[in-house]
């Protein structure tokens, strides 16, 4: 189970989210009560354990800016959050020039006309998850609200035929488990179900975050 702590702020946090045992560690780039710089991200990222992937979120951002951030502040990844096209992420690719890239593509829960739509054409470009968020055009992620999960079922199922997928959108210590057991998702994403205030971690509820989703995922391997 691949783990992302996202909207990270500081140092003291991003450690405490590895320590717990997250995979990845989210940078918010895009208009964010969380949003950083980054020159911020680059000092972050140089103390972290080698093997971190450090995803950068953006909105609509040229690809040219994304990839002078991602070059900048040493990111892994990028996970875009706006309307960006096939044609946006192949020029993000010819931009980084064969550097490794992850790319992550989210789809908000509440536009199942988007995802069912959209997902198959950007799949051809090369993208290697798809994120289900319950973000809208007001509020693109990180609004701590939990999607219809009965309701998106059968889109989350038709997006896992084509590619990896992580589950986001209100998630917390509480009903992470619960959504592994219902979607089987590659991974699962969190920002404001283990802040203790907008921008800052709350170490207890990582730690219970990431306990609770490999406990989840040992659970299903065990019923195999």
């Amino acid at each position: 189970m691949w783990v992302k702590i996202c909207a990270n702020t500081n140092l003291p946090d991003a450690l405490a989210a590895v320590e717990a045992g997250a995979d990845a560690l989210g940078f918010v780039f895009a208009e964010s009560t969380r949003h950083v710089r980054s020159e911020q991200v680059r000092d972050i990222v140089k103390s972290l354990p080698k093997g971190t992937e450090c995803v950068g979120v953006f909105v609509n951002t040229p690809p040219p800016e994304v990839m002078k951030i991602v070059r900048g502040a040493g990111l892994t990844g990028v996970q875009l959050q706006g309307e960006e096209t096939p044609q946006y992420i192949k020029e993000l690719l010819r931009i980084a020039e064969g550097a490794p890239l992850k790319i992550i593509k989210s789809f908000s829960a509440n536009s199942p006309y988007e995802i069912s739509t959209a997902a198959s054409a950007v799949m051809d470009e090369h993208v290697d998850a798809f994120l289900v968020d319950s973000g809208n055009a007001a509020g693109r992620g990180g609004t701590g609200q939990v999607f219809d999960w009965l309701r998106a079922s059968d889109f989350v199922i038709k997006l896992k035929q084509r590619a990896r997928v992580i589950v986001a959108g209100g998630l917390n210590p509480d009903n992470v488990a619960s959504a592994i057991r219902l979607f089987r998702p590659y991974g699962v994403d969190v920002a404001t179900g283990v802040e203790r205030e907008p921008g800052k971690k709350d170490p207890a509820k990582l730690q219970a975050f990431i306990a609770a989703a490999r406990a989840a995922e040992s659970s299903q391997a065990t019923a195999k």
